[in-house]
Parts: C-alpha cells; structure tokens; sequence
C-alpha cells in the first residue's frame, strides 16, 4: 500500500466507484460532494484539516451528458473551472499536491497525434471547461493534469462510431496504472491504443454496431492522443 494518503474528490462518481472497486496499492479518501464542495473553500479546508492528505486526486466536476455544457454555461463553468481553482487555492495554502482529471477534448481534433507540447483548441464547451480549471492547476507547479480519454466497461451503446479515431481506455485500465504515474508532475496524455471508436468497442462487445459520423455534427474525427510520454514513464517504473 503506498503510504502517501490520497484524498479523492468526486468520491460518488464513476471513475472513483471504479477506483474502490479494484484499487490495491493507493491510501485513499473518497470524499463525496457532501464532504467536500469544491465551490466552497471552507467546505474544501475542512475536508483537508480532518483527512491531511499529501494528494488531492480531482476527479470531481462535470461531464455527461455533454450537451449541459452548452445548456447550462453557469453550471459548466462552476463545477470545471470555479471548483478547480477553488481546490488549487487551498492546495497552494498547504501544500499538497494536486493531480487534475482533464480532457482529451482540450485539442482540436482536426489532425490527430496530439503531443502534450501541442497547442490546444478545445471543439466544445466541455473542453473549454476542462481546459479553464487546467488554467488554474498549471499554475500551481506541485500538480499533474492527465488528459484522458475513458469509458464505462462494458462499451454503453449499441452503435459505435468507424471513422472517428481516439484512444479509449476503459475506467479499470486507468486504475491499474495509477500507481505508478502518481509522482509526476507537469501533463500526461492518458489512453489506450489508437483505433476507431468501433474497434475499440468492437474488441469487448460483439454486438456493437458500425455507423460514421457524419460531417454536420460538431465532433472532429481525429482526436488521438501520442501517448510516447505515458509509455516512457510506465517502463521506467
């Protein structure tokens, strides 16, 4: 068990359900929204006073569905970028380390490969959002952002998209790795191998359908990650 004490913010949501199911090597806190508010700073001091982590793992904040993203600008903005910073802050004034769940969708997504040192142009509010709170973690050098492209297991839909190519990973395969990324700093491209949306689907459920994406919708079809970066460090530990 790694003896450096966690604390997981967003302690009810998917990924960090996942997280108390197969993790064996991390100390970790789950701290639920009742625990820890991420608009509230005092909420935030609380939390940190009673649990003392050395990290803070935020996976707290606002995804699906993503159309709330452009519903709902308020919403997006508080619990993306308001709430990150919010934790940034209070990070800062005790020194822990914070580890930031971002997005794949942070790049562009016209060319594909996108390298950590790329520029970034999120396509859509979500991105936007994720990259507003990347704004305040970078910032703050004790800190990691992962840019990560992940899904459910099994695959949720009974169609998957052939010619839009990205790099899912599925939530368990992020688990696994943890461990051995958590004492980085800086960002890290996060994913699986890159292939269509079907084939990835396709290898885990058998009944999954092949449609394309067609060009009115606003969602580029490159948008893979080079993961070379995450390779280099998995090797060296």
């Amino acid at each position: 068990m790694n003896k450096q004490k966690i604390l997981v913010t967003g302690g009810n949501g998917r990924f960090a359900n996942v997280l108390k199911e197969k993790n064996v090597k991390l100390n970790l806190y789950f701290a639920t929204k009742k625990d820890c508010n991420i608009l509230s700073i005092r909420s935030i001091t609380n939390i940190i006073k009673k649990t003392k982590p050395t990290i803070i793992l935020h996976t707290a904040g606002l995804s699906r569905p993503m159309n709330v993203h452009e519903r709902d600008i308020n919403k997006s903005i508080n619990l993306n970028i308001v709430g990150t910073a919010n934790l940034v802050k209070v990070c800062n004034e005790f020194k822990i380390k914070i580890i930031y769940f971002s997005t794949s969708y942070v790049y562009e997504g016209l060319v594909g490969n996108y390298k950590e040192t790329d520029p970034v142009k999120p396509f859509n509010n979500y991105g936007l959002s994720k990259l507003g709170g990347e704004c305040a973690v970078m910032m703050y050098k004790n800190s990691l952002i992962l840019r990560i492209t992940m899904t459910e297991k099994p695959f949720m839909f009974k169609n998957a998209y052939g010619n839009l190519i990205a790099n899912y990973m599925y939530h368990e395969d992020l688990v696994k790795i943890l461990p051995k990324i958590i004492n980085e700093k800086g960002i890290i491209n996060i994913g699986g191998k890159i292939q269509s949306i079907y084939n990835f689907a396709k290898s885990k459920k058998l009944n999954v359908k092949k449609i394309n994406l067609i060009k009115t919708k606003k969602l580029p079809l490159r948008q893979d990650m080079n993961i070379n970066k995450l390779y280099k460090i998995l090797k060296k530990n």
